[in-house]
């Protein structure tokens, strides 16, 4: 179906595998569809996600399902404050029989890893990611090793308990396509976790909803999705008001840009159209920027309040005008 013919139409152009993992992740996470749709979102904009929310909101699950559901490997790392970076990466082992290197891969070659508490890490092992996040690759002696493909990385951090933590760089944090709160679920949800008590079992039973192929497909289709110019310059407007705001001392990257296009791209996939809308980046906006900028206090010290950064891009999306 031709793109003119779609917005004349208003119908929406469904892929069905989309559709399909959306709707498979949802059997073991009840009740947030939304943060499912942001974390394909990020899958097929190959993106990253940080996840900051207090212990027990299901993070694991949500990897562990994101991983079966498409058919791919998963590897989850506890990040502790004596971590080294080849914890993450692996490490070339002597072979005493051949007097050669031999490369041990690390928990970082998977589809899905899930990098919990990665803030009660130092900032060097912290950095061992960032490689792996921007380039798809990890380099050790002298030699770069590609990462699956597909490959997403979803990092979680306690909000409230800070004692025993490192700071993520604006570096590291810059990684992140989306930021996500799990957020408590609903009466009739939480009831239903109740009954069900163990998710291991509903994991196990987990089929694949697609393939590993079909994502790497699906991120090529995600770069063929329209984005008017007039839409395009919103987007950059609302980038542009966060580093005019007297309230924020730093401002959104030129990555924060690309990766809130791309993002934009996945989502007006995932809603089943193939081109995106005013509406797409208004959703986007707070996962996208808002853990991105650094607010001022008002003694003029930067402050991390995850509230703070929402409600100065709320203000963003208010005073920037809709595009028709």
């Amino acid at each position: 179906m031709a793109i003119a013919t779609a917005r004349e139409t208003q119908q929406p152009i469904v892929d069905e595998r989309v559709t399909r993992l959306v709707d498979n992740i949802q059997q073991v996470i009840f009740g947030k569809e939304e943060v499912v749709k942001l974390c394909v979102t990020a899958l097929l904009a190959r993106g990253h996600i940080l996840i900051e929310d207090v212990p027990g909101m299901g993070k694991t699950t949500l990897a562990q399902g994101l991983a079966r559901s498409i058919e791919g490997t998963f590897h989850r790392i506890q990040f502790t404050s004596d971590m080294l970076p080849s914890d993450i990466i692996g490490v070339s082992i002597l072979n005493q029989r051949t007097s050669d290197f031999e490369f041990r891969q690390g928990p970082i070659f998977a589809n899905v890893v899930l990098a919990d508490e990665i803030n009660r890490t130092p900032p060097k092992t912290q950095s061992a990611l960032l490689e792996a996040m921007s380039e798809f690759q990890v380099s050790i002696d002298g030699l770069s090793r590609q990462l699956p493909d597909p490959f997403i990385v979803l990092a979680t951090q306690n909000p409230i308990e800070y004692e025993g933590t490192y700071t993520l760089p604006e570096s590291q944090l810059d990684r992140f396509m989306l930021r996500v709160e799990m957020g408590y679920p609903g009466d009739e949800d939480e009831l239903h976790i109740m009954r069900r008590r163990d998710p291991k079992v509903a994991l196990e039973q987990l089929k694949p909803a697609i393939s590993s192929k079909d994502v790497v497909d699906l991120q090529r289709l995600t770069g063929k999705i329209l984005v008017e110019e007039s839409v395009a310059r919103y987007m950059l407007a609302i980038v542009q008001a966060t580093r005019d705001s007297e309230f924020v001392q730093l401002g959104a990257s030129p990555r924060s840009s690309v990766s809130f296009f791309e993002a934009c791209q996945a989502r007006a996939l995932v809603e089943g159209r193939d081109f995106v809308t005013p509406d797409d980046v208004r959703q986007m906006a707070i996962p996208i920027l808002s853990h991105r900028i650094l607010v001022k206090s008002r003694d003029g010290n930067p402050i991390a309040s995850a509230r703070a950064r929402s409600r100065i891009i709320h203000e963003a999306l208010k005073l920037v005008p809709v595009p028709e």
